[in-house]
């Protein structure tokens, strides 16, 4: 996501870094090649060339141009110029008392029967609500199994009438099912199609007006570009939805469509799905998503996701442990769960600052931890709680029972050892052990 972007922008960015001092001419330089990075994102040509030219104004005032280090504060500009062309703050999801009905709405394909679950399960773990989904795409093949199978998934109701062919009426069993039954959250997953029709918009329109839904989301594929942005306009003009939803954003996408949508529209990106699991699902936060684009990571949603993941009461058992001097392979496995449950490794990465440029190009497979786990799994359980005992034949073992060679178990141990012994060390350090370091992080 992003990757030319950020390269591009970063290089423009560079230039000006180098200058003793900034000046029209370089700043007018800079702004070509960021307008044309823009550009080549597919973002629109108007709101390229307004954005480049509110660079220039800013960056064009005496603060800049007197400043002893003005490419600093050039980035800065750029910065909070991204952010507030993506909507400056987040807007979640708008809950009121009692029953809140969500409708969906998107083309075929969008992601939204898939979006729908998540958005569900969103609200069922961090918001502690009773979702109900209601299945009204009757068109599509299957799109009725999809939802119950990801509501199986997910442990959430899933409301579908086989015989009944008119979506509206659809929607009101399941409205009056969710009063009925004590649910707070009914979220109505309607039909798409493989482009924008009349009778498509007449349909969802009929849907809107019989639930009266407190919140419109417009689903689309972050992937298509501007064609996303010429979509979400259509959609808007008849349903004036409440906010968007930018699916696959974790794909090979150039980001147009989430730079230029806000802009468009005038409504705000809600949340963006960043993976095909069912939890992959983040609330949209402009400024930290301005940071990513410039290589800044964003160590407050990697610091969220340790935290969702944090168990108190296991860090504790491992402190124990680590004092004395029996944490084993058992813990370690259980460390790299905490970790995989944290998101897809490529995502995790390029939060962290500098980390997505220094591995761009680099294929981080979301499997990277699997020939560990492979290795571990093939000691007994007397080894994997006394790893002392692993000598060179039960190393042999391990290795051929896991498929790998006795070389990459010995790494594995070696780093395993390495990991004790920071570990402890950290534990030590005037009491500030690991899970101390993180109790500190969710209070901030």
């Amino acid at each position: 996501m992003f990757d030319q972007l950020s390269t591009k922008i970063e290089g423009a960015l560079h230039k000006l870094k180098g200058k003793g001092k900034i000046n029209e001419l370089n700043i007018v330089e800079s702004m070509k090649e960021i307008r044309k990075a823009l550009l080549d994102a597919d973002v629109n040509y108007k709101i390229a060339k307004e954005f480049t030219q509110s660079v220039k104004d800013k960056a064009l005032g005496q603060e800049v141009l007197q400043s002893l280090q003005p490419g600093q504060l050039m980035v800065k500009i750029v910065r909070d110029e991204l952010a507030l062309l993506m909507g400056s703050s987040s807007t979640d999801i708008s809950l009121k008392p009692g029953l809140t009905v969500v409708l969906m709405a998107g083309l075929q394909g969008s992601g939204k029967t898939t979006f729908s679950g998540k958005l569900a399960n969103y609200l069922k773990n961090k918001k502690t609500k009773k979702p109900l989904l209601v299945a009204c795409d009757v068109y599509r093949p299957a799109a009725i199994d999809q939802l119950h199978i990801v509501g199986d998934q997910l442990g959430i109701t899933v409301f579908s009438d086989r015989e009944q062919k008119d979506p509206v009426l659809i929607a009101k069993e399941g409205l009056a099912k969710a009063k009925a039954e004590g649910f707070n959250v009914l979220i109505v997953d309607t039909a798409g199609r493989l482009a924008l029709d009349e009778a498509m918009m007449s349909e969802i329109k009929a849907i809107k007006d019989a639930i009266d839904p407190d919140e419109t989301l417009f689903v689309v594929d972050a992937m298509t570009g501007q064609d996303a942005v010429n979509t979400a306009k259509a959609f808007n003009d008849v349903l004036d939805f409440d906010g968007v939803v930018l699916t696959k954003l974790d794909g090979d996408t150039r980001g147009g469509a989430a730079l230029t949508i806000r802009s468009v529209v005038n409504k705000p990106i809600k949340f963006v799905g960043t993976g095909e699991k069912l939890d992959a699902l983040d609330v949209f936060y402009p400024d930290r998503m301005a940071d990513r684009i410039l290589g800044m990571g964003d160590v407050v949603s990697l610091v969220e996701r340790a935290q969702e993941q944090f168990d108190e009461d296991e860090a504790r058992k491992i402190q124990k442990k680590i004092a004395k001097e029996t944490f084993g392979f058992d813990d370690f496995l259980s460390q790299i769960q905490q970790i995989k449950k944290m998101g897809p490794m490529k995502d995790l990465v390029s939060m962290i600052p500098g980390m997505a440029k220094a591995t761009k190009g680099l294929d981080i497979d979301d499997d990277a931890f699997k020939y560990i786990e492979a290795m571990i799994y093939s000691m007994t359980p007397l080894e994997r709680s006394q790893p002392k005992l692993i000598d060179a034949s039960r190393k042999k073992r391990i290795a051929n029972g896991s498929g790998r060679d006795v070389q990459e178990l010995n790494k594995l141990i070696k780093q395993f050892d390495q990991m004790s012994k920071m570990m402890k060390t950290m534990q030590g350090a005037k009491g500030r052990n690991m899970m101390q370091m993180m109790q500190n992080m969710k209070t901030r």
